[in-house]
């Protein structure tokens, strides 16, 4: 199982052994601990259910109390089921750390964009809008959007103003550039999607090998 939830920090840079400098976004990845594991024969697939952040019983409601009683650091503010690899079989209890990544490896990254409220077109879609000078009352506008003819009406998927930001977003193939266990940070080059402080999901990426493996093959 690699997968952790953890915070977005902040970004920040670092040098590496030729001198370079290069930008890399601090996330705080764990500790989590495995809450419940799901099982093929009884649940139809396999995952782990991982819990972050302790929070104080009397905050939570009693049956997700219970539902975590088996593991001695719960219970937990949050909660996310992850998918597991051939042979891995965590047991509730255990403790997963950023230490299941290493220097070099792959990883994807899930969060949450930062809400935009309501925009426009320019904004939302990149439009280049209409003329701004005077004489002209369009401006900032997007322009024609329907026909008089059949049928009549405006096509769905018509990029208009609407509501941005606030979507759940997968950042794929950030190099971790460092891995530092004692104070459970992992530094990623690259942004990831989503505020500082927000939360986010640390999993292994599904379309580069490990850094072990590659230097393998």
């Amino acid at each position: 199982m690699k997968a952790l939830l953890g915070r977005k920090i902040g970004m920040s840079r670092v040098f590496d052994a030729d001198g370079r400098q290069r930008a890399v976004t601090v996330l705080q990845a764990g500790p989590c601990w495995v809450v419940q594991r799901k099982h093929t024969e009884r649940d139809g697939y396999e995952a782990a259910q991982i819990g972050f952040e302790p929070q104080k019983p009397l905050r939570l409601p009693r049956a997700l109390v219970g539902h975590m009683k088996a593991c001695a650091a719960g219970p937990f503010r949050i909660l996310r089921e992850v998918p597991l690899d051939e042979g891995d079989d965590p047991k509730p209890g255990d403790e997963v750390t950023v230490s299941i990544f290493a220097k070099g490896d792959w990883v994807d990254v899930t969060a949450v964009t930062k809400g935009r409220g309501f925009q426009g077109v320019m904004k939302r879609h990149g439009m280049g809008g209409q003329p701004d000078s005077h004489g002209h009352t369009m401006h900032r506008r997007p322009g024609s959007v329907g026909m008089r003819e059949l049928p009549g009406h405006i096509l769905k998927n018509k990029r208009m103003p609407g509501h941005m930001g606030r979507v759940r977003v997968t950042v794929q193939n950030l190099e971790a550039v460092d891995v530092r266990p004692e104070d459970h940070l992992l530094l990623v080059h690259g942004a990831v999607p989503g505020p500082v402080g927000g939360l986010v999901l640390i999993r292994r990426s599904i379309k580069k090998a490990p850094a072990k493996a590659a230097k393998q093959s």
